[in-house]
């Protein structure tokens, strides 16, 4: 059985390089992939990354990779939808070189310059997001450890900012800190039975 019949069969699809060979066959030679990671989370912030390669080397090695970050105070301010796309667009303009073209999961990144296209599921569906969204969570999760290093209370090294039963408990006991999103309110955590 095939790697591909396999991942079928678990209801999978596994990312390809097919829309960025796509894209190479229409004359894009530096495509980018860009996702972000932590929209979910209670704290810690939004961080997006990029990752270009070019054509003669797509099978062996990274051109260049870049990351966004979003943090807590721009989540309050904007919220978390747009500052995702704040980091995403960091993301892909700073990469060197610039990419000719931009594959996005999920959303299209608003007043980014070059071409662009919002896939859905991008992330299994496509190479080039699929390893933006590894760097991505690679690199937040060291974040959230550090996090963890500052106040080990919340226990972040655990569960990288998420609503998980230990954080809502740790919530409820110490409140919150400087390093969580004002703007997220957990109901669990707030409503009471009368």
């Amino acid at each position: 059985m095939t790697d591909r019949t396999h991942a079928r069969r678990r209801g999978r699809v596994s990312a390809r390089r097919t829309i960025e060979n796509e894209l190479r066959r229409l004359g894009f030679a530096r495509i980018a992939g860009v996702d972000e990671v932590g929209r979910g989370s209670l704290a810690g912030p939004v961080v997006a990354a990029a990752r270009a390669r070019l054509y003669e080397e797509i099978l062996t090695a990274c051109v260049s990779w870049s990351v966004g970050v979003g943090d807590i105070e721009e989540i309050d301010r904007l919220n978390i939808h747009h500052a995702s796309l704040v980091a995403m667009r960091a993301a892909v303009t700073g990469l060197l070189p610039l990419p000719d073209f931009a594959l996005v999961d999920a959303f299209r990144i608003p007043d980014l310059f070059i071409p662009q296209r919002g896939i859905v599921g991008g992330d299994r569906r496509c190479a080039g997001v699929a390893a933006a969204s590894i760097v991505a969570k690679v690199f937040r999760d060291r974040l959230m450890i550090k996090l963890h290093r500052v106040d080990p209370r919340y226990g972040f090294d655990r569960h990288k900012g998420y609503g998980t039963a230990d954080h809502l408990t740790a919530l409820a006991r110490y409140g919150y800190s400087p390093a969580h999103r004002r703007s997220f309110r957990p109901a669990a955590l707030f409503d009471t039975i009368d």
